[in-house]
């Protein structure tokens, strides 16, 4: 099984529900500084710094409050802004209107805001690649020339030079305005034909379209309402997943998903001809999602019900005339995380963590699938098995060691070979390939390691430099420490920190604290060209692994789930209270950010502790705990968090909900929120209701603003003009409202 996507992952993902154990993500979005400019400077001076200081105070829109309320089990909650929800109504969309009209009417009056947008664009402007994948005859890779919105994807020959390689897709040309992204691409077995995905404005809806490789013109099926998909070739056709289209009058960014199925299409047939292979018309929630092993002999199914936080894994033997069209139950608990990296024969390799919370790799024989036939091929190790993949004969193991990657190579049979050798602490991603292969490849970044697509030889356990970027970037003249800090009941938690050396340990240090805390997400290090702006200038980023998230295995992850979400508000606040012991920032210097997941975590501090900081950034974040399984696909996420539907669940929930905690007359910090039009994960009506009760309920001077982008979605795919440009008004947001003036 091999699915290619060779493009950069961008942002974090709240989906949570693709849980097919794929390698490592496979493209890390490199970033460079250019020469050519001088830096700007820091200086304490705050002159012409605050717009009430110069001009009127900041006016907001009025926004209208309804007597709406509910009542969950005895208990009344006002919501006067339910009208929000209305994401197509005339009222919301002004509202949308006068909100930005403020918000960058402000922003606009920051004196150093072009400057920040200028160096951001330097920064951004250079040939970043990712990490290639091997097709037949051919070398599959993506280049952004640097200020491209997508990156382009190449074909060249295997062994000649990558100048000589020829456009595949351009996805610049799929939209005007470039905000119509490539979300994956999935070449048949034969590597004749490929399937590709698209997604508009940021959306998580997906069309698949075909080329054929051989001609290279692109064929006439099209499929549209995917979602939650993988793709998976056998035959003259492929597995996907989807969803009924939209009745008529619905809105597709915010409407209920229900009733995932699994579909067969057949090319150059029609989308309404496709082969119904799975639907359970007893159960409208949880994603059906199928696969097929790389020799096409076992198609296999993953199935989430919406209440457990694991997944049922169901088989067919393709080759066997009796099983072809029967399903065999691999694993009958929803408990677990169980993923098929691919086979041996006629037994089954599977990843997962069935009473191995750290995961391991075990051998399944479909005839005999009880878990008391299973063979252990890698046992569970002290460090979590992050990601497995199965390639040129192989099995790459990537661990993670305190949050940062270690890689492991074995052989099928699960006899260790040896230790990939990685440049520094870090991040390594990739790996992936079919079994015939014999060259792989991966990419290696850190904080202030810009990322580097190696060559990888399995045989040899040989690394080289396959494209290096030229980045005006010193790293010798950055420090990143790993600490390890006490939350409020004891648990020490990991926190990496970055800056330049020399840093005075004053207290008066911009510093950006960034988490994400669930779903067991992983954050490990990375190079940003965006964070490199903050850190020339003087400022510390800071990045704890609270508990929620993976880097620790499933009992870390457990350990942030409901009913024990306070533990990661807990764990972030210590991480800001450590850092002010250590002296890098005071709370006027501390800025606080999250997205998603961590939107939701950056909105429960700043109502538990708005002393915390003196700027806070939630961004495209989960606002409205009572309310949010009823968008999209938001009951994916009730086995993390619980749902409103239960007492026990509704009480936790109603303690830590952003929306519900604010307080009227509160000081609340500066606060910069950030969603998008197009957000059909978490939709924007989590962010507008937060910030007119924000606005509504705000005591102090300081400002609390809405950004909301058009043409954007959740984060994946989005433009790098647009990515420019939130990260200009984010820095200069932070700066700004820390006093800290950028000449």
């Amino acid at each position: 099984m091999k699915a290619t996507c060779v493009l950069p992952a961008a942002g974090l993902l709240l989906l949570a529900a693709c849980r097919t154990a794929p390698p490592p993500q496979t493209g890390i979005s490199p970033s460079k500084t250019n020469t050519g400019r001088d830096r700007m400077t820091e200086s304490a001076t705050a002159e012409r710094l605050h717009p009430s200081a110069t001009s009127t105070a900041l006016t907001y829109p009025q926004t209208r409050r309804d007597a709406h309320t509910d009542d969950y089990f005895g208990t009344t909650v006002a919501d006067p802004y339910r009208w929000l929800e209305a994401l197509d109504s005339p009222e919301t969309k002004a509202w949308v209107t006068a909100e930005n009209q403020v918000t960058f009417d402000y922003l606009s009056r920051i004196p150093f805001r072009d400057k920040v947008r200028d160096r951001l664009t330097t920064l951004w402007n250079y040939e970043r690649y990712g990490v290639p994948s091997v097709e037949g005859d051919l070398l599959i890779f993506s280049k952004n020339d640097g200020l491209q919105n997508q990156a382009v994807v190449y074909a060249v020959p295997k062994g000649q030079p990558l100048e000589s390689a020829v456009v595949l897709l351009d996805p610049n040309k799929f939209s005007a305005d470039g905000t119509t992204a490539l979300a994956g691409l999935h070449f048949s077995n034969d590597h004749r034909y490929l399937a590709y995905a698209t997604s508009g404005g940021g959306s998580d809806w997906q069309q698949v379209l075909l080329l054929d490789m051989q001609t290279r013109q692109p064929l006439p099926d099209k499929l549209d309402w995917v979602k939650v998909s993988d793709i998976s070739w056998a035959g003259k056709g492929f597995y996907y997943s989807g969803y009924d289209a939209p009745r008529a009058g619905e809105n597709s960014l915010a409407g209920k998903n229900e009733y995932h199925k699994v579909y067969y299409h057949k090319l150059g047939t029609l989308q309404a001809a496709d082969k119904l292979v799975y639907e359970d018309k007893t159960k409208a929630l949880g994603f059906r999602i199928a696969g097929v092993t790389e020799d096409e002999r076992f198609l296999f199914l993953s199935l989430t019900d919406s209440k457990a936080d694991g997944n049922q894994l169901l088989v067919r033997d393709l080759t066997d005339a009796k099983q072809a069209s029967a399903w065999t139950t691999v694993q009958a608990s929803y408990e677990f995380d169980t993923s098929v990296i691919g086979n041996v024969g006629g037994e089954l390799l599977v990843y997962t963590n069935d009473h191995a919370p750290n995961y391991k790799v075990v051998r399944i024989d479909p005839k005999y699938p009880q878990p008391a036939s299973w063979k252990t091929v890698i046992p569970e190790a002290k460090e979590k098995l992050e990601g497995i993949s199965q390639a040129a004969g192989f099995l790459l193991a990537t661990y993670l060691h305190d949050a940062s990657s270690q890689v492991k190579v074995y052989g099928e049979d699960g006899k260790y070979k040896y230790d990939v050798e990685l440049p520094a602490i870090g991040t390594a991603a990739g790996f992936g390939g079919r079994r015939t292969d014999k060259d792989l490849y991966y990419a290696f970044t850190s904080f202030t390691y810009p990322t580097t697509i190696y060559k990888y030889d399995p045989a040899t356990n040989q690394s080289i430099v396959f494209k290096a970027p030229k980045v005006d970037v010193k790293p010798e003249d950055y420090l990143t420490t790993q600490v390890f800090y006490a939350s409020k009941d004891g648990t020490k938690i990991p926190m990496f920190i970055t800056h330049k050396k020399g840093v005075k340990l004053n207290g008066k240090n911009p510093t950006y604290l960034y988490a994400y805390g669930g779903f067991n997400v992983s954050l490990t290090p990375g190079f940003s060209a965006a964070r490199m702006l903050w850190l020339e200038n003087g400022g510390v980023l800071a990045i704890p692994n609270l508990r929620g998230g993976g880097e620790y295995g499933e009992a870390w992850h457990k350990a942030g789930m409901t009913p024990n979400k306070q533990n990661v508000f807990d764990d972030f606040i210590a991480a800001a209270e450590y850092l002010k012991v250590l002296n890098y920032a005071d709370a006027d210097h501390l800025a606080i950010a999250g997205g998603s997941n961590g939107g939701l975590l950056v909105g429960a501090t700043m109502t538990q502790r708005p002393d915390l900081c003196k700027v806070a950034f939630p961004a495209v974040g989960v606002m409205d705990m009572l309310r949010y399984q009823k968008f999209t696909i938001g009951w994916n996420w009730a086995p993390e968090y619980g749902t409103s539907d239960d007492k026990a669940q509704f009480a936790n929930l109603y303690k830590f909900s952003p929306l519900h905690t604010l307080k009227p007359g509160t000081n609340y910090p500066a606060t910069l929120i950030t969603t998008a039009d197009h957000d059909d994960r978490v939709v924007p009506a989590h962010s507008f209701k937060f910030a007119a009760q924000l606005q509504a309920d705000q005591a102090g001077d300081n400002p609390t603003l809405i950004r909301i982008d058009v043409n954007a979605g959740h984060g994946a795919g989005k433009s790098t003009k647009l990515q420019i440009d939130e990260w200009a008004d984010i820095w200069s947001f932070a700066f700004y409202n820390m006093g800290v003036n950028l000449k």
